[in-house]
């Protein structure tokens, strides 16, 4: 199952064929007022909603939303705490979220539109991205530093990269936990949390609350070698920058993003909420896949000459349960 997912994973070059078609959603051109708006709650990063702006504005839904941005800790415990009396009336979020809030609150109603994913999902959302995990290194600083290239994790546990290497905090980024499930898939529970913990304290003071943390810390020249997002450090290095990217040989694991409607009673507005998702999923994954090049529906292709290496799924399902279960092997006491 998992070929299907990276066969055709992260390009430059991308030749897009939609099997799920790119004609409007049916959108008129009025907009709405403040109580009418469809809101929208996303923990996406700008260039995501970037996309799902444009799709839904180019197709009849301009001044009919509203678009808030949160972080996805922020966003996930809205989801997880308040259920359906949420705000938002749809959600571009993390899966493991989506799943895990619909589990406990069976809060989202089931799609009434399809596109065929390349991987069996849930009636109740559809992937809108999806990302892979990967070192990256500042080759400059590298050269200066003197240090070697390191080609696995747990190579940063190296005392020779003391402070010289920039971490996203699992307490605060979700980018982090590819790094999580690469070590504990590789090393197991127990010895995998005592790596963490030293690669934690070999980052020191560059540990970094946010996923795109350690990349500006590369690209800056702060430290030599980070974690973070593989599409982010590619997109640097294709600007001509010295960033380099390295694929773990423990593996790049992958999270995706998906879009989904909350589920207030079959209104209007969640009729409504309804044909902005199905304009999402149909209308913006050209431009989506220009920064997140991962193929999730049938007919889409992307450069094989981008697709990482080692590209691995969690032995388990992703939920925040297993989430939590990693943070408190990690952090400990410090997760209370």
């Amino acid at each position: 199952m998992m070929k299907k997912w990276y066969r055709y994973v992260l390009a430059g070059c991308l030749a897009i064929s939609m099997a799920v078609g790119l004609a409007g959603c049916g959108g008129s051109e009025e907009s709405a007022s403040n109580d009418e708006q469809v809101v929208i709650y996303t923990n996406a990063d700008p260039e995501a909603q970037d996309a799902f702006k444009h799709a839904l504005d180019n197709n009849g839904f301009e001044g009919k939303y509203v678009m808030q941005s949160f972080g996805t800790s922020e966003l996930g415990g809205k989801l997880m705490a308040e259920g359906k009396n949420i705000e938002a009336d749809m959600i571009t979020m993390s899966t493991y979220y989506i799943d895990s809030a619909q589990k406990q609150n069976n809060m989202f109603a089931d799609l009434t539109f399809d596109a065929k994913t390349l991987q069996e999902t849930p009636a109740y959302y559809k992937p809108t991205t999806g990302q892979f995990g990967a070192i990256f290194v500042n080759t400059d600083v590298l050269q200066k530093e003197n240090l070697p290239m390191p080609t696995t994790i747990k190579d940063l546990a190296n005392p020779i990269y003391k402070d010289k290497i920039s971490l996203p905090d699992i307490m605060g980024s979700s980018t982090s936990w590819l790094l999580a499930q690469a070590v504990f898939d590789a090393y197991g529970e127990q010895d995998g949390a005592k790596l963490l913990k030293v690669l934690e304290a070999n980052a020191g003071p560059h540990m970094e609350k946010s996923g795109s943390g350690p990349l500006k810390k590369v690209k800056a020249g702060e430290v030599a070698i980070g974690f973070g997002l593989r599409h982010q450090g590619l997109m640097e290095q294709q600007k001509g920058l010295p960033i380099k990217v390295i694929d773990p040989k423990e593996g790049n694991f992958f999270l995706t993003e998906g879009v989904a409607v909350v589920n207030k009673g079959n209104s209007k507005k969640q009729e409504l909420a309804m044909k902005m998702a199905e304009c999402i999923i149909k209308n913006s994954r050209a431009e989506l896949l220009k920064y997140y090049p991962m193929a999730l529906y049938e007919g889409e292709t992307v450069d094989k000459s981008f697709e990482p290496t080692y590209p691995k799924q969690y032995k388990e399902k992703l939920t925040v349960d297993l989430l939590k279960k990693h943070q408190q092997l990690i952090k400990g006491n410090e997760t209370k």
